[in-house]
């Protein structure tokens, strides 16, 4: 019996409602990110000017997961559990004090070099754009105007892992909504004055950024952290960080690396056809919806927990709260991978069809998004795969296993972008996440001595419940009388759910029914 004074029930239990919370902001941010994105689809389609400002916003982005959300919350969350359990605010505080200096610094250095080499940068990153000139030249201005949104993300992610380790999800969850709200109000205002729609977009933007920050001031200095002027920036606690930070900081490089060659290769119109870039944007952001809902809340409520367990070395505990977030990812993303796979096309159409984005448009978009969807378990599950490395404070195998999957993904994209043009793209990365996620975890496996032997088992049962659910599916779609295709997905919306649920019963899949319970149950 665990020695820890909660038991794994509570421990499941709290996991669970810590994921609800942040799933259900990330619901309004990503309702709010949906009608973001109908309005750019509307107005900018897959444009020149679309593909310039998905990869000016793109890079600042891609730094953003290097120095900031991932990479700051992987190696700052672990640290400061070890804080927290030494009881000590005074030390506490001057730890946190430090390493926000050093962030606030790193992260207004690269913006500055981000400013300087830009037209380097969007060489690099969109060579496919360096025959249109008039593209390239937009695409810098952006990214010029866009990159100081680095600092305040940056910032705002060492915030959400202040508040992540005190078990605070509310705002870090609902802290995205105000960027898409900038944004959106930034489009309507462009279009109803009749303004430039990027460069006003460029702007939100980084009103969203500020407003992101800002946001998480209060419940910081609510749960009393202080921050301090240090005398020295020499802190065990920052190198402490920094040992840390140096392979998640490859690792999440790596990560980015990835989007690059996507990116590249996407670029090439004469390879994959028009508008691949702006195809591989709007398909990863329905991937995005289910990951982030999902996946990434998840993963983001396990990390202090597994963090604490760890720090207090309670490997059965921690085991079986790790075994707990796979099953429930397992339960939520295979169907969803299904579905999306089934009815791509007509997802893509409701959503996004109209305006500027045509009948071309939905069929490339699409055909990412079915490639995309066949890894939508195994990107999530790599999520999770990472947190538990993290917890234990090994930043570095996971960030090899990646550097070797950017090999295999890049072998992969020159191989499958020419049969399968965009869609070979996605492929690739779903092939390599797979790679990722199951060398990760035979690797943690054998470091923790072995999982529950039933997990194999256990996603045989929910993959043959999602496959069943996908065949009434598509049954049902052939079958209803209805010609409208968002009244035909609603039906599907409500259909798929109870057949799945049945399909779990019936094989007596208990974490489907112990998840309602946990959910239902009054702390």
């Amino acid at each position: 019996m665990s020695t820890n004074k909660y038991s794994t029930h509570d421990t499941n239990h709290g996991l669970t409602r810590s994921t609800s919370v942040l799933s259900l902001g990330t619901l309004g941010s990503r309702v709010l990110g949906f009608i973001r994105d109908v309005i750019l689809a509307k107005f900018l389609g897959t444009t020149f000017q679309a593909d310039a400002f998905f990869v000016a916003f793109r890079i600042p982005n891609l730094l953003r997961d290097v120095v900031g959300e991932g990479a700051m919350n992987s190696s700052v969350v672990p640290v400061i559990s070890e804080y927290a359990h030494q009881d000590d605010k005074l030390k506490l505080w001057r730890f946190l004090s430090v390493v926000f200096i050093l962030a606030l610094m790193v992260l207004s250095l690269l913006t500055i070099l981000g400013i300087i080499f830009s037209p380097l940068i969007v060489r690099i990153i969109a060579p496919g754009f360096i025959v249109e000139p008039e593209k390239l030249a937009l695409t810098i201005r952006l990214t010029r105007l866009m990159f100081p949104y680095l600092i305040f993300i940056g910032l705002t992610a060492y915030g959400m892992g202040i508040l992540y380790t005190f078990r605070s999800f509310i705002v870090p969850a609902l802290g995205p909504c105000f960027l898409n709200i900038a944004v959106i109000a930034s489009a309507l205002l462009a279009v109803a004055f009749g303004k430039d729609l990027v460069l006003f977009l460029a702007v939100g933007v980084l009103v969203g950024g500020v407003l992101q920050l800002l946001a998480q001031a209060l419940p910081i200095f609510r749960k009393g952290v202080r921050f301090r002027l240090p005398k020295t920036l020499n802190h065990p606690g920052a190198k402490k960080v920094g040992r840390l930070l140096l392979p998640r900081l490859f690792g999440s490089a790596v990560y980015q690396l990835t989007v690059f060659v996507d990116t590249f290769c996407a670029s090439l119109a004469f390879a994959v056809g028009l508008g691949g870039i702006s195809a591989i944007y709007y398909s990863n952001r329905i991937l995005q919806f289910p990951m982030g809902l999902f996946g990434i809340a998840l993963a983001s409520a396990t990390l202090p927990t597994l963090s604490a367990f760890a720090a207090r070395n309670d490997m059965q505990e921690f085991k079986r709260t790790f075994i707990f977030a796979l099953k429930s990812l397992m339960l939520i993303m295979l169907p969803m991978s299904v579905f999306l796979v089934l009815f791509s096309t007509p997802i893509i159409r409701v959503l996004f069809e109209r305006g500027e984005f045509s009948a071309y448009s939905t069929s490339i978009t699409s055909w990412a998004l079915s490639f995309y969807a066949l890894g939508l378990f195994c990107f999530a599950g790599i999520k999770i795969m990472v947190t538990s490395f993290h917890a234990l404070q090994d930043t570095a195998t996971p960030a090899k296993v990646a550097g070797a999957c950017l090999v295999l993904n890049v072998f992969l994209n020159l191989i499958l972008m020419g049969p399968l043009k965009i869609g070979g793209i996605a492929l690739a990365s779903s092939i390599s996440a797979t790679v990722d996620f199951v060398v990760l975890f035979f690797i943690l496996n054998r470091r923790l001595k072995g999982f529950d032997q039933g997990l194999m088992l256990y996603g045989l049962k929910i993959l043959l419940a999602a496959t069943l659910m996908g065949a009434v599916a598509l049954s049902t779609w052939k079958a209803l009388p209805l010609e409208s295709e968002i009244l035909k997905l609603i039906a599907i919306a409500v259909i798929n759910p109870i057949v799945f649920l049945t399909g779990c019963f019936v094989l007596k899949i208990q974490q489907a029914q112990n998840l309602l319970k946990w959910i239902s149950r009054k702390p």
